[in-house]
């Protein structure tokens, strides 16, 4: 057998958001890695595609809507013990400061900031996760990089940030990891359909390795954190940006 520090073999992962994009990703690599995984999300029909491309068998997916309590009390029933979880679910509504409604902070709050801290709540007092466990949130380079008309993704996105840090603190005793993930822009299907081709090419240029990210190089990161191999890293953000944050 090849020596591989990264390897998941025989632990149980929790990955939340993993019907599309990023989360969708990171559960596929973190199945070649041997994860038995749990996969949750709120549209049924992508989440079983999502079922379909993991690798090898006895994976597990939950239609849960996290922002709703009933429906998370629920996902927590039908959890088994856990050694990881990755908090990927996540919304952007891009509205400037004078544009946001209450309903439009309400929203992006209790999808990237409430769902995730309530649902590792629940973990940690459930006894559903194990000592000397890993916790991964995807965060944001927004976190710490400001944009215009992003401002409720970045509220969002530094709270977890503080949020991860604060809990790699308290859970320390326990030896239990939390870490995030600060990617750039993943280019991704929504993406392309979000941005022109001319927006494209100009936000390239902030690019010092030239190109933009892709979706594995989130979750080979997020392996990482979830393998042995990081077991001495906690309370850090690590960032994947091509460079971005250097210029």
């Amino acid at each position: 057998m090849i020596y591989n520090p990264f390897n998941l073999q025989d632990k149980t992962i929790l990955v939340t958001g993993a019907s599309s994009g990023i989360g969708r990703v990171i559960a596929i690599e973190c199945s070649k890695m041997g994860a038995n995984l749990v996969i949750t999300g709120r549209n049924e029909s992508r989440l079983q595609e999502t079922l379909t491309l993991l690798h090898n068998q006895g994976h597990v997916s939950i239609i849960s809507d996290l922002s709703d309590k009933e429906g998370l009390d629920a996902l927590i029933e039908q959890l088994p013990l856990l050694d990881g979880v990755v908090h990927c679910a996540a919304i952007l509504k891009k509205l400037p400061l004078k544009f946001i409604n209450e309903k439009a902070w309400q929203e992006t709050m209790e999808t990237n900031l409430f769902a995730p801290a309530l649902l590792s709540q629940r973990l940690v007092k459930k006894n559903k996760i194990k000592d000397a466990s890993s916790i991964v949130f995807i965060s944001s380079i927004a976190a710490t990089v400001a944009s215009f008309g992003n401002i409720s993704y970045m509220a969002s996105k530094g709270a977890i940030n503080s949020l991860s840090r604060g809990m790699a603190l308290e859970l320390a005793s326990k030896k239990i990891r939390v870490n995030t993930v600060q990617p750039a822009l993943i280019q991704t299907n929504l993406t392309d359909k979000a941005l022109s081709e001319e927006d494209l090419k100009n936000y390239l240029l902030k690019f010092p390795l030239g190109r933009f990210g892709k979706p594995e190089e989130v979750a080979y990161a997020v392996v990482y954190l979830l393998s042995d191999a990081s077991s001495w890293v906690t309370g850090t953000n690590l960032l994947i940006d091509g460079g971005y944050t250097l210029l």
